[in-house]
């Protein structure tokens, strides 16, 4: 299934690693005729598309102030056209776009300009942090070159003055845990990566292609940033924000403990079916909550049935595994600005890693990810609740740089097949929950054809996007609608955007049987990462979640991949005390107690008061 799971273990790396958001392309229905109105865009989808020609070296495009200024021209050029040309329907979409162009303002000397771009994208912002943080560091580095020229020992100086001005302004409540992250990715920054994406991502999309799409042209403008302001200021980024938290030693107030509540062992509790589907799950870990034999249904990332707990890794990773476990805490510490050996290894790992290493280690880094993740989440799914009966429904994440398989239509219709054969397996089976914490777009699935060279143009691409991602939606919809009296839970996403506008699914599904979980942190704050939209109906606790690891090492991470399971693992608890409950019922005990913010983003999930509904009923 092609899928991406929704979590954060290794934030910092993200961050540095990650395009900014791009346009993608406009549906023919989006463009007006005969009409003096803008064009509505509706859904990311239907934003136009672009292509860029490529030849030789994306490297040398990237390094080359001359080769890149021709580049950048084009575009700036198309997404100028875009901002101006469309009404875009999503603020976030604005946002992104905004941004790429104060990204090339700023690599095209256009200083005061991209000053004025990222005023504009900081009033935007709807999440408190991102009013004060957007565009921090490119902020510090466009007001500096007003005065000195970049590059010089008089602009890294003014950079860090400017920065610690800023920060000195910001309440540390609010902007802590953004902080933490960039200095974590400040802490693995190292041209080595810059360079090996430039090398192992973009170059063979160029080879293949003969072109680079718009998704994938803002990875040549970050590499170039990258190499001339991020990785050349790292000992600035580093010491402005490691003086900050030093002198901000104030942990957040944690109002999820006095809120969650656990069921005794013993009393009038009724067991309950709850379902990981998820990339695996060592229910080993769980004794009094597997079953005996263990009920699993699975299928490889070919379609294939693959019944196992977890999925098989090659012999040479799998004698690594210990060594892999300990740098996915010290992703986990880097993250939490906590300073450990597993962290010192991660940062001196990735901050030296040659470009020809690149291909193999992210890889690993996603093999790993992959192969934990199920447990994980399984961990916070089963917490405090020994009523509940672990039912594992394993799929596979792809973890390559190239896809492997690559989309089809043969193999859209059989994820759809399979999810149906799944929820007819949880239903033969008496499950009542499950977390569901992946998801993947249209963009996805469009960004994997260009990866494989399928279709000729972008216009192809989209086309065949479209009939292969609404073949597995319509099946994963399908699946659900025919389980009523199972409540499946989606994470909302880690993309910082609309979901529905970027059609991330499952979360973007309206079903009276599905509910889309974002993420806050401990003190209910917004997380940075979450994704948000109309159908996110709850939001728990994402940021920094303790559970357990294959071989049963404990690691805190973040994502709504594990704001998710928070919530399954309440509407678990609710049907162990009132198995009478029915879906609907079980929804308004959780939704309706939850707390509503101020400004109406966040739905704080309050465990205590859902039960105190429940017993009343």
């Amino acid at each position: 299934m092609h899928v991406f799971i929704h979590t954060v273990p290794a934030a910092a790396l993200a961050l540095l690693l990650v395009a900014c958001a791009v346009p993608t392309a406009p549906s023919s229905q989006a463009v007006a005729t005969g009409s003096s109105a803008k064009p509505r865009i509706d859904k990311a989808a239907d934003l136009p598309r672009f292509t860029y020609p490529v030849k030789g070296k994306v490297e040398d495009l990237v390094r080359s102030p001359q080769a890149f200024a021709g580049f950048a021209a084009a575009v700036r050029r198309d997404t100028e056209g875009v901002l101006n040309g469309y009404e875009i329907a999503d603020k976030g979409m604005r946002r992104d776009l905004m941004t790429q162009l104060a990204v090339l303002d700023y690599l095209a000397g256009r200083y005061g300009q991209s000053l004025e771009r990222l005023q504009q994208v900081q009033t935007m912002q709807d999440k408190p942090a991102d009013k004060l943080m957007s565009g921090l560091r490119l902020r510090a580095a466009a007001s500096a070159a007003l005065k000195h020229p970049p590059g010089t020992p008089a602009h890294a100086q003014t950079v860090a003055e400017t920065l610690k001005a800023e920060l000195a302004r910001m309440p540390f409540a609010v902007v802590a845990n953004e902080v933490r992250e960039l200095k974590s990715a400040a802490e693995i920054a190292g041209e080595g990566l810059v360079l090996g994406r430039v090398r192992e991502v973009l170059q063979p999309l160029a080879d293949t292609n003969g072109s680079l799409s718009s998704d994938a042209a803002p990875g040549v403008t970050n590499a170039r940033l990258a190499l001339t302001m991020t990785v050349p200021l790292k000992a600035v980024w580093l010491e402005s924000f490691s003086t900050y938290l030093a002198a901000n030693k104030i942990d957040k107030p944690d109002i999820w403990a006095a809120r969650n509540f656990a069921l005794p062992a013993s009393g009038p509790y009724t067991p309950v079916a709850v379902a990981v589907w998820d990339s695996g799950v060592e229910s080993a870990l769980f004794k009094s909550q597997k079953t005996n034999p263990p009920m699993v249904i699975g299928f490889d990332k070919y379609g294939k049935p693959a019944n196992t707990e977890l999925a098989p890794l090659p012999e040479a990773v799998l004698a690594k595994l210990p060594q892999m476990t300990a740098r996915t805490k010290g992703f986990s510490d880097l993250q939490s600005n906590i300073d450990s050996p597993e962290a010192s290894e991660v940062k001196r790992f990735l901050s030296t890693l040659p470009p020809d290493q690149f291909k193999p280690a992210i890889e690993e880094i996603n093999l790993i990810g992959n192969f934990e993740h199920g447990t994980h989440v399984a961990g916070i799914t089963l917490d405090g609740n020994p009523h509940a009966r672990l039912v594992v429904a394993r799929i596979e994440f792809g973890h390559t740089l190239k896809p492997d398989p690559c989309p089809s239509k043969e193999l859209a219709i059989q994820d759809a097949k399979n999810a149906q054969a799944t929820v007819d397996f949880l239903k033969r089976n008496g499950v009542r929950v499950v977390n569901m914490s992946w998801g993947g777009s249209i963009s996805d699935v469009e960004s994997e054809l260009e990866k494989c060279g399928i279709g000729a143009t972008p216009e192809a691409r989209k086309v065949q996007a479209r009939e292969m991602f609404d073949i597995q939606k319509k099946g994963l919809t399908a699946a659900y609608a025919s389980a009523p009296g199972i409540l499946f839970i989606a994470a909302a996403g880690n993309e910082n955007q609309d979901s529905s506008f970027s059609e991330s699914t499952p979360a973007d599904i309206v079903l009276p049987n599905l509910l889309t979980v974002g993420a806050v942190d401990r003190a209910g704050d917004e997380a940075s990462f979450t994704s948000y939209g109309p159908t996110v109906k709850l939001h728990a606790n994402g940021y920094q979640v303790e559970s357990y690891l294959p071989g049963g090492r404990r690691v805190a991470l973040s994502g709504t991949s594990m704001a998710a399971p928070q919530a399954a693992n309440l509407a678990a608890k609710l049907l162990a005390v009132k198995p009478q409950l029915t879906v609907e019922q079980l929804l308004k005990a959780m939704v309706g107690t939850a707390e509503v913010s101020a400004d109406g983003r966040r739905k704080l999930m309050h465990p205590n008061k859902a039960l105190a509904a429940v017993q009343a009923q």
